[in-house]
């Protein structure tokens, strides 16, 4: 054992050695490896290195010949302007110095001129001098006498010329202000259209047959008898085939008298109780329909705020008729002139359209009160809190007391000018038509004309010539020969249109 021992150690320690000197062999060829591996890297580096710094010498050494190039550029550039502004003051220099010369001239013609003149100008004061001298020699006058006789002269001229042309304007003002009239009242009358309904003081009841009548007369009378006591009207019955007429004065009396009648030639049973009895129910219909009449009227008005018993009257005007107008229509028609009249010279135009609604207020009860309807309206209008402005406007439209105000006035004018326009009077009517007549006269009587016609009511003519007579030049001739003889031979409100034409058809027929 021991002797195996003694072996063994010797080997180990050789084995122990041949590691540490194999372990520092391989440390040492690891150690070279690396140290090659790092020669190697750092000479690329180096190398790289190199080839960077060439490249970045290269790039700096182009970079600044663009720079140089650049630069050398700009100050050509530079240089180039300079030259060019250098060559533009030399310009400039020689052009003030040329004007420079030209203003020296002319200072110098100036002065010789300025020399020139005050000989001259002495020369007048001398020759003014002298002229003086001799007038006054000659007129045995001085100077100041001389200009005060000139100036009552003048003065006297001057006021005689003053006074010609204040004349003269004041002829013109009014021919002015008259035409301004026409205008202003022809244009409310065009913009201003209504109806017109003809005059009715009857009523007349359609019979479905004529046993009818009988009916209505009843046994010895009794029926009409009680139909006329109850309703104030006076029925008619003639030998007029199915018809029966009222007649009376008081326009509410006969609406009610023939809507109780026509409800009982419906209903067929007539006899004083149910005569009675339909009285009653048309009296009721009808303060209902001169409610809504009324209301109607102060909304088409535009006159809101009115006393309930105010507009009943309104609506009473319904049924009221003046010549051959309806008073209700009138009364509106009045209110939207007076407000378009009052627009255009500036007046209250609220106060002239109440006054134009209300001016025949006292028509609805003029039968049963004394006095005139201006009076009887404007002591209604009066009762029921009315405007004083408006109140005057009532009580002053037919002049009875002096219009103190412009919405007075206007009033005035407004209720003339809805009673006189074609239609609401059976004259005025006839002389509209011969007017229309005259106008398509006036018309035909060129050669050439065809066909004529008025229209809009008289406002305008149609010429309709024919084309084989009458061409394109030959009508506008026309036109203007027809106005021409309309202004000289007619008379008439505002203007009237004319407008001819000609039209030309070509006309084949395929076989």
């Amino acid at each position: 054992m021991p002797e195996a021992l003694v072996l063994v150690i010797p080997v180990g320690l050789v084995a122990l050695v041949g590691g540490i000197l194999g372990g520092a062999w391989i440390q040492q060829r690891i150690e070279y490896r690396r140290t090659a591996t790092a020669e190697r890297k750092a000479t690329s580096i180096l190398a790289e290195a190199e080839r960077r710094q060439k490249e970045l010498l290269l790039e700096a050494k182009e970079e600044s010949l663009r720079q140089r190039s650049q630069i050398e550029s700009e100050l050509r550039d530079r240089r180039n302007e300079l030259q060019r502004l250098d060559h533009r003051l030399i310009q400039k220099e020689e052009n003030l110095d040329r004007k420079l010369e030209s203003l020296e001239r002319r200072d110098r013609s100036l002065a010789n001129k300025e020399r020139e003149l005050d000989n001259i100008r002495g020369q007048l004061e001398g020759l003014e001098q002298q002229r003086r001298q001799e007038i006054e020699r000659v007129a045995a006058l001085t100077t100041l006498e001389a200009r005060e006789v000139l100036l009552q002269q003048v003065e006297q001229e001057v006021r005689d010329e003053a006074n010609r042309r204040v004349r003269e304007l004041e002829v013109e003002l009014k021919e002015e202000s008259n035409h301004r009239a026409r205008d202003i009242l022809s244009t409310a009358m065009q913009r201003l259209s209504s109806e017109v309904i003809s005059e009715a003081t009857v009523s007349v009841v359609p019979l479905p047959s004529e046993d009818m009548k009988g009916r209505i007369i009843g046994r010895e009378g009794r029926n009409i008898r009680t139909l006329e006591h109850l309703t104030g009207v006076d029925v008619i019955i003639d030998d007029t085939p199915d018809a029966v007429t009222l007649s009376t004065f008081d326009p509410v009396r006969r609406e009610i008298a023939r809507v109780a009648l026509t409800r009982l030639i419906s209903d067929g049973r007539i006899h004083p109780a149910r005569i009675e009895d339909m009285v009653e129910k048309a009296k009721k219909e009808v303060d209902a329909a001169i409610k809504e009449a009324g209301e109607e009227a102060v909304v088409e008005a535009n006159t809101p705020g009115l006393h309930p018993e105010i507009i009943k009257m309104l609506g009473r005007l319904k049924y009221r008729y003046s010549y051959g107008q309806n008073q209700l229509k009138h009364a509106v028609e009045s209110a939207h002139i007076a407000a378009m009249l009052a627009t255009e010279l500036g007046a209250d135009a609220n106060v002239a359209r109440r006054g134009g609604l209300l001016h025949d207020i006292g028509k609805a009860i003029d039968q049963d009160t004394e006095g005139t309807h201006s009076t009887i309206g404007a002591d209604l209008a009066r009762r029921y809190g009315v405007s004083p402005a408006v109140i005057h406007c009532i009580e002053a439209h037919h002049e009875e007391v002096e219009p103190s105000t412009v919405e007075a006035i206007v009033t005035i004018i407004a209720d003339a000018v809805s009673g006189s326009r074609p239609g609401a009077r059976r004259e005025s009517l006839e002389q509209y038509i011969k007017r229309l007549q005259a106008l398509e006269g006036v018309a035909s009587s060129f050669d050439g004309v065809e066909k004529c016609y008025a229209i809009q009511a008289g406002r305008e003519i149609r010429i309709i010539v024919k084309p084989e007579a009458i061409d394109d030049l030959g009508a506008v001739r026309l036109a203007k020969d027809v106005s021409k003889k309309i202004e000289e031979s007619l008379e008439y409100p505002g203007q009237i249109k004319v407008t001819v034409i000609r039209e030309k058809r070509a006309i084949e027929y395929a076989k």
